[in-house]
């Protein structure tokens, strides 16, 4: 995969990846940006969450099980000293619908062990929870 990413003025950048989509990547103003775009750390959560959502859609739809909706809330750990790399990520999935548990809790651990290739590029611990409709899963590995 190669693509190409340019510098527009201050702290700004913009990029197209490979599929087409244009992407805008700033900093904030105190450290001398114009907040017109996400910070590239915060495309990085959004990367690993897109990742590992993907994966699970696809795994539940291969079970033939269809959420009626879906939610990630992703919170990302920083070291404090540069260069500030994640320490740690946890991701809670929040699914609703006819959704058996242990089938939900499978799709998490495949997407987390095996096929999210972002979260396989970062050396932070990844944890995980979730639950399904509304209620707290029984186990998190």
């Amino acid at each position: 995969m190669e693509l190409t990413v340019k510098w527009n003025e201050k702290m700004s950048f913009s990029g197209q990846t490979p599929s087409g989509h244009k992407i805008k990547m700033d900093a904030a103003e105190e450290v001398g940006g114009e907040n017109t775009g996400p910070r590239p750390t915060e495309l990085l959560l959004n990367a690993v969450a897109g990742c590992t959502g993907i994966d699970i859609i696809s795994i539940l739809t291969k079970m033939r099980l269809q959420p009626t909706s879906f939610q990630m809330d992703v919170k990302g750990e920083r070291a404090d000293d540069h260069p500030k790399r994640f320490t740690s990520i946890h991701i809670h999935y929040a699914l609703e619908g006819d959704l058996p548990e242990e089938k939900i809790v499978r799709a998490i651990e495949l997407s987390k062990d095996k096929y999210c290739s972002v979260s396989h590029s970062l050396s932070a611990e990844i944890t995980v929870s979730y639950s399904i409709n509304g209620k707290e899963g029984e186990k998190t590995k």
